[in-house]
């Protein structure tokens, strides 16, 4: 894909606080790309599973630095990895010459539908750029705390007993657990009570929107009867008897489907103790922030989430993880190979390095796509 240049827009910036300024007359160079990556087992969840995972990976080239993004498209949502790379070659043109201007930038790109993932690997891309223009990691430029919670490893969906084989060689490593459930099959109990038996790391639940409002009413006393700590998007996104549920839930309610913007917050406060902030759903690590600071506001938990993606797209996650009460950064531990290494898994806990940006480098050269 040919690399699109935006046009100088004749700003200078002095965020980065430089003594020597970079040439911003040149502007802010964009390629992006389709990656596919294949996942270490089959992953199962409610509503489909899959062997592989495609992102979109942008590259952004200006005063000699190279930013790196990656956003990893929804089905759920209608959006697919070749659409949103050909969104960003479409938008090199609006990308001006100052990389600093994250929110002027990020609002002149076209209002189009089924873009989120697109947007958020501009948006991460941007804070990688300006991080290695600055020297700073972008946890740092962001004014945040280094280490966040303790990751959970994600058991898929499948029956009692191989749930239970799956937990238990995963909790060794992890401090704690989250379960695929919504089987529609009887099951999910069982499931539960299947991994208890083998581990007493904290647990807690996915539904994915596969139980009803009647389904998880009866469910969710016999989860918190277990040890479960809180049960994650248990009706249908948009589900009218959200607010029951929560009311009679001994247990958080957290929904991830329920949001996606920041314009969805307050909304969450009537049908949720907390939301799941996922930034290829959020459209990057500004608008995640926003929503972390909303959420808190109106007494929300704030967790953050991931997709099945490479390391990139987890460094972007974990400069932010300091905000969240939980956090599920584990898509690069799911890949076969992840290419992009440099974040560091310890002690459960997934940790960015002290290198300028995002923190990560490609385990192989990217080809020049010119």
């Amino acid at each position: 894909m040919p690399w699109r240049r935006g046009l100088p827009c004749g700003i200078a910036s002095d965020a980065a606080g430089l003594t020597e300024k970079p040439d911003y007359a040149t502007g802010v160079e964009l390629a992006a790309r389709t990656v596919t990556y294949q996942l270490a087992e089959t992953f199962v969840i409610s509503r489909d599973s899959s062997d592989e995972s495609e992102s979109v990976v942008v590259e952004l080239r200006h005063a000699g630095e190279t930013g790196f993004g990656e956003g990893t498209p929804i089905d759920r949502y209608e959006e697919d990895a070749g659409a949103a790379a050909e969104f960003l070659n479409d938008c090199g043109e609006l990308l001006g010459d100052d990389p600093f201007a994250l929110d002027e930038t990020l609002a002149a790109l076209p209002a189009a539908p089924h873009t989120q993932a697109a947007r958020a690997a501009l948006d991460h891309a941007l804070h990688d750029l300006c991080g290695k223009l600055t020297g700073l990691p972008v946890w740092r430029l962001l004014g945040l705390r280094r280490e966040g919670p303790p990751t959970c490893w994600t058991v898929w969906l499948g029956d009692p007993d191989g749930m239970a084989r799956r937990a238990e060689g995963a909790a060794p490593r992890f401090r704690r657990l989250k379960l695929k459930l919504g089987g529609r099959d009887g099951l999910d109990l069982e499931r539960v009570r299947a991994v208890r038996s083998v581990t007493d790391v904290p647990l807690q639940v996915d539904v994915n929107e596969y139980w009803s409002v009647d389904e998880a009413i009866e469910a969710l006393p016999q989860l918190a009867g277990v040890g479960v700590e809180y049960c994650e998007q248990p009706l249908p996104a948009g589900d009218p008897g959200g607010a029951q549920v929560k009311a009679a839930s001994p247990i958080p309610i957290y929904v991830d489907e329920d949001c996606h913007t920041l314009a969805d917050v307050a909304a969450c406060a009537e049908r949720a103790h907390g939301i799941n902030i996922k930034l290829s759903k959020s459209g990057g690590i500004r608008e995640a922030v926003r929503m972390a600071h909303a959420a808190r506001a109106l007494g929300l938990g704030v967790m953050l989430g991931c997709m099945t993606e490479s390391g990139l797209g987890i460094s972007a996650g974990v400069q932010i993880a300091s905000l969240c009460d939980f956090v599920d950064l584990d898509g690069n531990l799911l890949l076969l190979d992840d290419p992009w290494p440099g974040v560091e898994f310890r002690d459960g806990v997934q940790l960015h390095s002290d290198a300028p940006g995002l923190g990560v480098k490609a385990r192989e050269a990217i080809s020049d796509p010119r």
